[in-house]
């Protein structure tokens, strides 16, 4: 490989290293404890939880909805754009729409988030601008800025997703903490593979 693909992949470490970690110091227990408390109101009145971004947030919205669920909170992905196209119909009013979003601003964006605001639920925005529109239009907003995506052109998304990702795991993690959920009934919802055996520590 050419020496300026080796360049590139050390450059991006580096990012990563040095601008994650001081990401993590700044990241706000009160923002994450806001969006907690959201969502248990919501459980506790009978909504759920969905989990929507558009473009590469896409992909990750599946998976935080999916480790939600595996740790004792029920939540739902959404479709970003097919929200606008009739998916808006496993909204129910009182549920709670993470929606995740970098810049907070985009055309797309709105649509989806009006239309789930429509339809009688409170967002809780995850993007790196706490001036964004989507900032201003969540119930709670989760700050996820970063200063550098860390590639070549510094445009795809990839500290960005780091710290959407690594602030919604934050997030899980104080939920399964107040659900208080034990081992035992961890396996029942993940019976499969090496997660799905109790260690001799964790039998009753």
């Amino acid at each position: 490989m050419k020496p300026e693909c080796k360049e590139a992949y050390d450059v991006f470490l580096d990012v990563v290293k040095n601008d994650l970690s001081e990401f993590i110091d700044n990241m706000d227990y009160a923002e994450i404890e806001a969006a907690a408390d959201l969502i248990l109101e919501a459980q506790k009145n009978g909504g759920r939880v969905h989990v929507s971004g558009i473009g590469k947030p896409g992909h990750i919205s599946g998976y935080i909805a999916s480790v939600m669920s595996s740790t004792g909170n029920p939540a739902y992905f959404l479709h970003g754009t097919e929200a606008v196209h009739g998916s808006c119909g496993q909204l129910v009013p009182g549920d709670v729409v993470i929606f995740i979003s970098n810049s907070g601003q985009t055309a797309e964006m709105r649509a989806t988030v009006t239309a789930v605001k429509n339809n009688g639920c409170k967002v809780i925005g995850v993007s790196g601008n706490r001036e964004s529109w989507l900032a201003q239009e969540s119930a709670v907003h989760i700050f996820a800025g970063v200063k550098r995506e860390g590639g070549p052109l510094n445009r795809a998304p990839r500290m960005s997703i780091l710290a959407e990702t690594l602030v919604l795991q934050a997030l899980s993690v104080a939920l399964q903490k107040d659900k208080d959920i034990d081992p035992v009934q961890y396996v029942k919802w993940h019976p499969g593979g090496s997660l799905g055996k109790l260690r001799e520590d964790e039998k009753k």
